[in-house]
């Protein structure tokens, strides 16, 4: 059996090191996108560095080139145009750099990403991005990061999204957990097409995931959104741009 390779873009922000971390420690090949070999110095060694430009497709075919599963935990601290660019736009430039190869994707985004604003909406169109690719997923939204207490480990994962006080009352998790929940399901049958939010309540944390992934409804085949999911952005109001994207990675899956 060839080794499992992993792809962790955002490799060095304060969730994507510790998603290396992680894969490394499972015994994964693990390559880190960085945007400049400068960046790659701080990861350990066994990572693989891969520079790579999220703006361009071309440059990024060594990144996902035989690439078994890639975990997305990038994202933008600005407003709508940054979301666009980042929260979005690498899902979309990945997904292309792809072509109609296969992939297991393990996508980020965050808890209350069905009530709109402007880094939502960005947010939830690279969700939709990935179920319309039509490649095994997982998608994780998790509360906020690092509030928990020190008894705060044991992992809840929800469906419906709900929670949309936009405070830690919403949820906490540790960035640690977040890390070896997306890397997890990357080779987690029963986690594929699952949508949930992730958040940690008071308990410790549980050794094995599969029995809270295998508790999760799937996605419906073919949906744009989670399962349980508020209606609230329909696709014909969408900007045509979007819509156009939506198509373009459905017909490569064809």
């Amino acid at each position: 059996m060839s080794e499992f390779t992993v792809l962790v873009v955002g490799a060095t922000g304060s969730i994507g090191r510790y998603a290396v971390a992680e894969s490394l420690r499972r015994g994964y090949r693990t390559r880190a996108l960085v945007r400049d070999a400068g960046r790659g110095a701080s990861l350990p060694e066994a990572a693989e560095a891969i520079v790579g430009d999220l703006a361009r497709a071309q440059t990024l075919a060594p990144a996902v080139d035989g690439v078994d599963g890639i975990v997305f935990t990038h994202g933008s601290h600005g407003g709508a145009a940054a979301a666009e660019r980042v929260d979005y736009g690498a899902v979309r430039i990945i997904l292309e750099a792809l072509g109609g190869r296969r992939a297991r994707i393990a996508l980020m985004t965050a808890i209350g990403v069905t009530k709109h604003t402007p880094g939502h909406d960005w947010k939830r169109r690279g969700e939709r991005l990935v179920r319309a690719s039509g490649l095994p997923y997982t998608i994780v939204r998790p509360g906020w990061f690092d509030y928990n207490e020190p008894d705060q480990r044991r992992l809840v994962m929800l469906q419906g999204d709900r929670r949309w006080a936009s405070n830690p009352s919403d949820g906490v998790v540790s960035r640690l957990q977040i890390a070896e929940v997306l890397v997890a399901s990357l080779t987690s049958e029963v986690a594929d097409r699952r949508t949930l939010e992730l958040v940690a309540e008071h308990g410790w944390a549980q050794e094995d995931l599969d029995p809270l992934f295998a508790a999760l409804q799937p996605d419906p085949i073919g949906s744009l959104d989670g399962v349980l999911d508020t209606h609230n952005m329909p696709l014909e109001g969408e900007p045509y741009v979007v819509a156009r994207e939506l198509e373009l990675v459905r017909s490569r899956r064809r």
